[in-house]
């Protein structure tokens, strides 16, 4: 089963820690943070649970189909996924139960001062099948 995990940083229930946004960090905490990811990404290829991670870059625009000629873009107003999702891991792991473990252990990654974030993640299964149409 083939779960996503998404890195908000700032999103999901009050934060346990606060630890501010990666602007705010020295580069050395910085430098730290990214290294426990790229671990914990070498950890679950080595336990064969990896499948993808990509990180995100701030800029983006909705875009959407407009007839003829050239779809309209525009800056938004984004939901709220622009400011809050930052990136993400895509995990094949046999349950949800093991899918909550993997986001538990991304979860501690340091921040500020070397202390884990304990960041909220937010953990979704992919669709094993397109849903049947009813009537």
């Amino acid at each position: 089963m083939k779960y996503l995990i998404l890195k908000h940083y700032q999103g999901g229930p009050a934060p346990t820690v606060e630890y501010g946004t990666l602007d705010q960090w020295t580069p050395e905490e910085v430098d730290a943070h990214f290294q426990y990811m790229r671990e914990f990404g070498a950890r679950l290829q080595e336990r064969g649970e990896f499948v993808d991670t990509q990180a995100l870059a701030p800029e983006g625009a909705f875009v959407r189909h407009d007839g003829q000629g050239r779809p309209p873009v525009t800056d938004g107003p984004f939901a709220e996924t622009k400011d809050l999702i930052a990136g993400w891991y895509i995990i094949d792991v046999p349950s949800w139960d093991r899918a909550v473990e993997v986001a538990g252990e991304l979860s501690a990654a340091p921040g500020p001062g070397g202390k884990p974030i304990y960041e909220w993640l937010e953990v979704r299964p992919f669709l094993a099948e397109a849903p049947a149409a009813t009537e």
